[in-house]
């Protein structure tokens, strides 16, 4: 039985045109060789499993390289080359920062740089996670990184860059890596798997590319699982069945069932789903994930944000062209607040279960009430000389009179009730700009209705009559005895600004301004509107200043005399004449 070697292992690039996803800093690196423009320090930086270690080792042997090809590829063959591939390289070293980062381990590191190289013309130092030296560590290899010998070059690769010291960043070229995207990710794995012989389907290998979340290592690893599982036929339900992965079937139906207004099988699927062991929340926001694709296969120009196979482009196409651009708009905004209230919430299933009864209100009549009998002989058309006998009993209560617009026709004879249309539901109030909003979606402006005249502002009271009102208020708060005192002996006063009255309530401190701001100051304000009829009045609290609190209180005999004197001039020349002491 032959060793087994892991995908990430065996399919690992060894030149840059077999790397994967940063074409850019291949690019960059292979033009710095050929120019001859090599630097004492890179930095690589980036997600895990994205290729930096990898591309350090390219770099590191094609600088060593004796007959480098046409497009600065290592050839192979050389002396260089093959140490390299036997693991035997004597100019090329690894350091693992995670468990070498001591002084100790940097001052050895620092001794081994003095010797130059046996074989090629460069030593290359690559320092893995170097974000895990320590403070010390770091300062003891500052005047290395700045001044190396001329045949050493160090390449330092790590996932966390804001550990870095900025003193270390100054010294180094860094290059940022990106995630690899999941189409070529999926390229790299369906070659992979027509080297081993077997046999995926695109939505199986979408599903794995989705999983790994940008990272090459990830995605080889979840491919070698699956195929364990499967075997050399890898079918996308036993995919699925090995990630724990939520299908895509159970969006489609949920969706489905929103647009029908079908609540109840939207429960089943997903009393079905927890069944199975997923999360509650992950349930939604593969949901909310969903939705977010129906919006942009339902928008032109933004096929290149749907990395799905073609096969299911087609289908998000098709129930895209289903659903209203309101209808997907309202449902993500149903899912993120589910999403965002859920671990706050005490019973987590309920929470989601209301989230999927609005989401079904939003697209069907599910919680409509039920019609009443409707004459089968009730003709659309205009009624005719001789109206037909009602159908309803003598004895019914004639249905309430419904207001009608101006325009609206006249109202039929008593003696043949109108149907009722049934009230429009009614939408959430919008957020944020409602005409960027309407130009989105192209949503009809609805009437307005009229406003009665009893709710047209007023004129402005007068600043007599505002007061008069104010010295009401502690009467309607009787039973709150606190507040009533505080607004019966409070200063206030009265100013108009900008068509408004302004009331400036003054408190003593800032602790009762702010219980009043956040308890009290729309009640107060609604009181004072009901009362004078206005809708334009504004209280703004004010906290006094201190010389303008309260008068000073004498409390000490001797503050008490020396008051008395000051209010009595009489006092005080008694107290003259007899020389008495008032300390």
């Amino acid at each position: 039985m032959s060793q087994y070697i892991v995908s990430a292992r065996k399919y690992r690039p060894d030149s840059f045109g077999t790397l994967i996803g940063q074409d850019n800093i291949a690019r960059t690196l292979s033009n710095s060789i050929q120019r001859g423009q090599l630097a004492h320090a890179y930095l690589f930086c980036g997600p895990r499993g994205v290729g930096k270690t990898t591309t350090a080792r390219i770099f590191a042997k094609m600088i060593n390289c004796a007959h480098p090809g046409p497009d600065m590829e290592p050839c192979g063959e050389c002396e260089s080359c093959v140490s390299f591939q036997e693991g035997r390289s004597y100019c090329i070293h690894e350091l693992d920062a995670a468990s070498n980062n001591s002084v100790d381990d940097i001052k050895a590191l620092m001794e081994q740089v003095q010797v130059p190289p046996q074989v090629g013309r460069y030593s290359v130092y690559i320092i893995d996670e170097v974000h895990m030296l320590s403070l010390s560590a770091f300062n003891a290899f500052l005047k290395t990184l700045e001044e190396p010998p001329a045949h050493a070059i160090f390449i330092l690769a790590t996932t966390e860059k804001h550990k870095i010291l900025p003193t270390i960043l100054s010294r180094c070229q860094t290059y940022d890596f990106n995630r690899i995207s999941i189409p070529d990710i999926v390229r790299n794995l369906r070659d992979i798997a027509a080297k081993e012989g077997v046999q995926i389907d695109d939505e199986s290998l979408h599903v794995i590319a989705s999983k790994a979340d940008g990272a090459m290592r990830d995605a080889l690893t979840i491919f070698d699982q699956t195929v364990a599982f499967c075997g050399s036929e890898v079918h996308y339900e036993e995919v699925i069945r090995n990630l724990n992965v939520l299908d895509y079937e159970y969006s489609f139906s949920l969706v489905d069932d929103f647009l029908s207004g079908d609540y109840g099988k939207a429960f089943l699927i997903l009393d079905e789903v927890l069944r199975k062991g997923f999360n509650a929340l992950h349930f939604v926001a593969s949901l909310s994930a969903h939705l977010r694709d129906l919006v942009v296969a339902k928008t032109a120009g933004l096929e290149s944000l749907l990395e799905l196979p073609d096969s299911l482009k087609k289908r998000y196409g098709e129930q895209a062209g289903r659903c209203t651009p309101r209808f997907l708009f309202d449902a993500l905004a149903v899912t993120t607040a589910c999403e965002s209230a859920y671990k706050a919430a005490v019973n987590p299933r309920l929470h989601v279960e209301y989230a999927l009864m609005r989401l079904s209100a939003l697209g069907g009549n599910a919680f409509a009430p039920a019609a009443g009998p409707t004459p089968a002989a009730a003709p659309a058309a205009a009624p005719s000389a001789t109206p037909p006998a009602p159908a309803v009993p003598a004895a019914a209560p004639a249905p309430a009179p419904v207001a009608a617009p101006a325009a609206a026709p006249a109202t039929p004879a008593p003696s043949t009730p109108a149907p009722v249309a049934p009230a429009p539901r009614r939408r959430a109030p919008k957020t944020g700009s409602a005409l960027s909003m309407n130009a989105i979606i192209d949503e009809p402006e609805q009437p307005q209705e009229e406003t009665p005249a009893s709710a047209l502002p007023s004129a402005l009271p007068t600043d007599e009559a505002v007061r008069g009102a104010w010295k009401a208020l502690p009467a309607a708060y009787a039973s709150r005895p606190r507040l009533a005192s505080t607004l019966q002996n409070a200063k206030v006063d009265v100013r108009e600004e900008n068509g408004t009255k302004i009331v400036d309530f003054f408190v003593l401190n800032e602790a009762q301004k702010q219980w009043i701001e956040e308890k009290m100051l729309r009640d107060l304000e609604t009181a004072l509107r009901s009362g004078l009829g206005c809708p334009r009045i504004n209280i703004l609290v004010t906290v006094v200043p201190d010389t303008e609190a309260r008068e000073k209180v004498p409390y000490m005999p001797e503050e008490k005399a020396k008051d008395l004197m000051e209010k009595n001039p009489e006092v005080r020349a008694f107290v003259a004449d007899l020389g008495l002491d008032t300390k």
